[in-house]
């Protein structure tokens, strides 16, 4: 995993973990990350992210409309 400089204001800084967890977490839910980036970044183990993401109010499984229409709507073949 790279490092990256974030300038925060102090508040957040004092407040380091929670920070991270909370940018894992809405990455997550950006899709910008999956489970186990999310999990790394956070330096935890994969099985204990999604309490974070409950934390946060991010669903662990992230599909869109399109994606679950598609999985229950009739083919047309």
């Amino acid at each position: 995993m790279a490092n990256m400089i974030l300038n925060v204001p102090e508040t957040l800084a004092q407040e380091h973990d929670e920070t991270v967890r909370f940018i894992a977490a809405k990455l997550y839910e950006a899709g910008k990350l999956s489970l186990g980036e999310a999990a790394e970044m956070c330096s935890i183990d994969k099985i204990d992210f999604p309490a974070i993401l409950n934390e946060f109010k991010v669903n662990y499984i992230q599909y869109s409309y399109e994606d679950i229409m598609a999985e229950i709507a009739p083919s047309n073949t």
